[in-house]
């Protein structure tokens, strides 16, 4: 949940009160929804509720996009940001098909 509210908090702030980070904004939007559709892979055990997390994560990057027009902050609108977003929820969803599937729960077994 905290990863979704950073990520949430994110999107929202103008984005002159952003960090510049070395790579583009259409990476950092397809890397923080990647890492949030594979955490889900990590938590739920079923398939069914990965499809449905994975859906309600590409809503939600579409939802943001939206806001980002609507709220007046400097941002705006941006189409391949939601496609980055997309790209990342599948490709996070694709590591419950490798090794990386329970990379969390060999983490936790050694703690």
């Amino acid at each position: 949940m905290l990863a979704i509210a950073v990520v949430v908090v994110a999107s929202l702030v103008p984005g002159k009160d952003l960090p510049p980070l070395p790579v583009s904004d259409k990476t950092e939007h397809f890397i923080a929804y990647a890492a949030l559709s594979a955490g889900a892979v990590q938590l739920f055990a079923r398939r069914l509720s990965w499809g449905f997390v994975c859906v309600l994560l590409v809503l939600l990057g579409i939802g943001l996009e939206f806001l980002q027009a609507k709220m007046a902050l400097g941002r705006m609108l941006d189409r391949y940001d939601a496609l980055a977003n997309t790209l990342g929820v599948l490709i996070g969803l694709a590591t419950a098909f490798t090794p990386l599937r329970d990379v969390l729960l060999r983490i936790d077994r050694r703690l």
